[in-house]
């Protein structure tokens, strides 16, 4: 009799950008059985030209928690055109107002270039089907619109 291999362990880690789409995780491999909406309070989101974030206190960002394994994890973030992101231990609240540790992954450097926009219009898209509440998807768009030179 051989010994069946233990299912791998799962961790919960929040999404903000492209993997808060559901092609996107199942392109890498991905399939959650539960996705839940949260806030990461002391961030602040950019999309230059896609989405990186970094710490400011009085801002935060609505993003998606699963579950899932490290292997996973990694097919996710190892797909071309991801660029390079380190996981950062954070803490989030849910919809229901629990604090929940989680990993999320982080660009250490920004693109310092334009939105993309049509990579914006799916962020959008995809907050609104998964319930971010308005204030943020309002948030999202306004990164889209140019600033006005004085």
């Amino acid at each position: 009799m051989t010994a069946s291999a233990a299912p791998a362990r799962r961790i919960p880690v929040f999404f903000y950008g492209s993997f808060i789409r559901p092609d996107v995780m199942a392109r890498g491999g991905l399939h959650p059985d539960r996705v839940e909406v949260a806030r990461l309070d002391g961030f602040d989101i950019r999309i230059d030209p896609h989405a990186s974030i970094s710490r400011s206190p009085s801002h935060a960002i609505c993003g998606i928690v699963v579950q899932a394994s490290h292997d996973e994890l990694g097919r996710l973030y190892a797909q071309g055109g991801v660029g390079v992101f380190l996981p950062e231990a954070v803490v989030v609240s849910t919809a229901d107002h629990r604090l929940l540790p989680v990993l999320c992954y982080i660009s250490p450097a920004h693109g310092g270039q334009p939105p993309d926009l049509d990579y914006l219009a799916r962020l959008v898209a995809a907050g609104r089907e998964h319930g971010f509440p308005a204030w943020y998807l309002d948030r999202l768009v306004a990164l889209g619109t140019p600033v006005a030179a004085d």
